[in-house]
């Protein structure tokens, strides 16, 4: 998962590949909040590993609720039986609405059965959802709640005892979030000794996900009687009971973007969507249809399906939207790439989700050059013109969607636009309902390798780059190459081996097969991690010998230039420069006093429980920059347009952000 304020995308011209969806968000708070208050055990698989679970999962353990995760990634709840064994706690649930809302309505019925005092509250955008719909209906059962804050908003208080009002009607509004009317189904079954009947007032929205609530609810024994849409009634004599191992399904509204990706750019081959089929229980499922209606081509499997471009430029759709309102977001992005215009309405429910989704879809369209009008439950998108996309900041507003629907903006290049960065301003949000989005749609898409950026960071030996050089990918959510390594790699194999340091014709045979990859900060060759080991003096002085033949150095050019992929790579050595990506878009030469290095490594080697002279390290350093200072093959030196910094009085942080500084002085963003 990213965790940066920002997020460069560069230009994205292609993409195929297979994606596992994560589990649904919707699904997953509902079963673990149904599992904990029922009776028995219950396994759940595939649950989604987010944001949003993760404060229900830790309100239920606040509430007494045991719960285990397994090896597998599976959740095994204990349930309660409907009774709570804590009589107070304070529950934060971030931004989580599907958390927020049901368990108010749980809190507030067992309090007012069994009495006790619960909090709920959340982030300041939490604070600013609407629940006063929920909390009227509540408190027209006799539920006791206080306003912790602006009433009608979170934070509440739930607190009992009180006597309920059963026999009358339940009513609440329908037409804001269908959320309300699903936060009283689940849970009036723990009341329900005589009929309990709920209607609802208005027009009731996003009617696929109480589709959803219903299922769930007859998997747990509970079979809701509906009239329609508008009378629900929950049988006397309801109760909780685990069907003891359920299986979350695919999230459909994260397939969305993939869904749009696989219609924008799968040309060739087809994105490939496992997870999810036809007969989910999850109605923006069918956003597919809505892709389909605007040209994808989609070919539905068991439990899958593939998507590929069909109709080019894409043809521009009106569409009610009340029935995907999440997945629909990603319809206003795919409508820049249409020959029409597309007008989405019944989405009055964006307004009052993570942010004010109109709003803020239309003031990010604008910013990359898009004409969008808006109003009261509606927007509609204009074609975006080749000539008039703009390089855009995009910011996302603490909203998970909206960085995972501009995503697909960089895919601009297909429109016929001229090639431009895009910016994902804090990316890590996306960590609300798929922590792992970035990393996804980065081993799905491809672009042309001179339009990924690079930052070179090359020195001496012991200068300090591949430290800096790992932070500042880390900074940006590069991917690092240490080149250093690639040539070390090649010592410690050519050691292993036997094979002479000579010996050119088998060296550069051994490199060109290296099976050499980087992650969290290790070197691995295949499985085994080799860190430590390439750190060893004599493999360093033997790197330093590799490197001077040009067989080895023309073996492990081509393995170098393939680190350069989406969204960038920080490369660092000592011809990263000037030899490998001359095109880099920054180039940094670092050094530092000989005297400076020495220390430098021998507190290094002393940390890692090698022993080393001080005096002799700074000699083999010497020896070493004279080395490379003057083999033929690259020798070391900065490139021409190279930036120098010289750290010998800097410390890591400050290098830096010296280096960022400068990265950010090249690639100007609007805000």
């Amino acid at each position: 998962m990213l965790k940066i304020p920002f997020l460069d995308l560069p230009p994205l011209r292609g993409a195929a590949g297979t994606v596992r969806l994560p589990g649904s968000k919707s699904i997953s708070n509902r079963l673990l909040l149904l599992a904990a208050l029922a009776e028995g055990e219950t396994r759940i698989e595939q649950l989604l590993d987010a944001d949003d679970t993760a404060v229900m999962l830790e309100a239920l353990r606040a509430l007494g609720c045991a719960w285990h995760r397994g090896s597998d990634g599976s959740v095994t709840v204990r349930g309660l039986g409907g009774h709570l064994p804590v009589s107070a706690a304070d529950c934060f649930l971030g931004n989580a609405g599907t958390a927020m809302r049901p368990l108010a309505a749980a809190l507030a019925l067992l309090a007012a059965r069994d009495g006790g005092r619960y909090t709920l509250r959340g982030v300041p955008r939490m604070h600013e959802r609407p629940i006063r719909d929920l909390v009227d209906a509540l408190r027209g059962l006799g539920c006791q709640i206080d306003d912790l804050g602006q009433p009608g908003y979170p934070p509440l208080a739930l607190c009992g005892p009180s006597p309920l009002r059963l026999a009358e009607p339940v009513r609440v509004r329908g037409d804001v979030s269908s959320q309300f009317l699903t936060a009283l189904l689940l849970t009036l079954p723990l009341v329900a000794q005589q009929d309990v009947v709920v209607e609802v007032e208005g027009e009731l929205i996003s009617k696929p996900y109480v589709e959803i609530t219903l299922a769930l609810l007859a998997r747990f024994g509970v079979q809701v009687q509906r009239e329609g849409w508008q009378r629900f009634t929950i049988p006397a004599g309801s109760r909780l009971r685990s069907p003891g191992r359920l299986v979350v399904e695919g999230d459909a509204s994260a397939a969305s973007y993939f869904i749009a990706l696989g219609a924008l750019a799968a040309t060739a081959e087809p994105v490939r969507i496992e997870g999810i089929g036809r007969d989910a229980l999850q109605g923006d499922v069918r956003f597919a249809d809505a892709a389909a209606a605007m040209g994808a081509e989609i070919r539905w499997l068991d439990h899958a399906l593939e998507v590929k471009r069909g109709r080019w430029p894409l043809q521009g759709i009106e569409l009610d939207c009340v029935a995907i309102p999440d997945a629909a977001m990603t319809l206003a992005v795919m409508a820049l790439f249409a020959d029409s215009p597309t007008r989405l309405t019944g989405i009055a429910s964006w307004r009052v989700k993570e942010t004010d989704r109109i709003a803020a879809m239309a003031a990010e369209l604008r910013k990359l050059g898009a004409r969008v009008a808006e109003g009261p439950d509606w927007i509609e998108v204009q074609p975006l013109p080749a000539p008039a996309w703009q390089r855009a900041a995009i910011h996302t507003y603490d909203d998970h969607r909206m960085a995972m629907c501009f995503s697909l903006a960089a895919l601009h290049p297909l429109a016929g636009a001229q090639p431009l960065p895009l910016r994902i301003l804090d990316p890590g949000c996306v960590a609300k309902t798929f922590p792992d989005y970035f990393e996804t749609l980065f081993g799905l898409v491809q672009a042309d390798a001179r339009e990924v950026p690079v930052l070179c960071i090359d020195g001496p030996t012991a200068s300090g780059k591949g430290t800096l050089a790992d932070q500042v990918a880390q900074r940006l959510g590069y991917a690092v190459l240490d080149s250093g390594a690639l040539y070390r790699a090649t010592a410690l194999a050519a050691q292993c081996a036997g094979v002479s340091l000579q010996d050119e014709e088998r060296l550069a045979s051994l490199a060109a097969t290296l099976p050499l990859h980087f992650d969290g900060g290790r070197c691995f060759l295949d499985d085994e991690d080799v860190t430590d080991a390439l750190r060893a003096e004599a493999v360093g002085q033997g790197a330093s010998t590799v490197a001077a033949l040009p067989k080895v150095r023309q073996a492990l050019h081509q393995l170098q230039l393939s680190f350069r992929r989406v969204p960038g790579l920080v490369a660092d050595g000592r011809d990263m420069g000037t030899a490998i990506f001359p095109d880099a878009e920054l180039k940094v030469f670092l050094t530092a006093s000989a005297a400076k290095r020495a220390e430098r490594r021998h507190k290094q080697l002393m940390e890692k429980g090698f022993s080393a002279n001080i005096a002799g390290l700074l000699r083999d350093l010497e020896e070493r920059d004279a080395r490379d200072k003057n083999r033929s093959a690259s020798p070391l030196k900065p490139a021409q347009d190279a930036r120098l910094l010289d750290n010998s009085d800097l410390d890591i942080e400050a290098s830096v952000n010296q280096v960022l500084t400068w990265w950010s002085e090249g690639r100007p963003f609007p805000g």
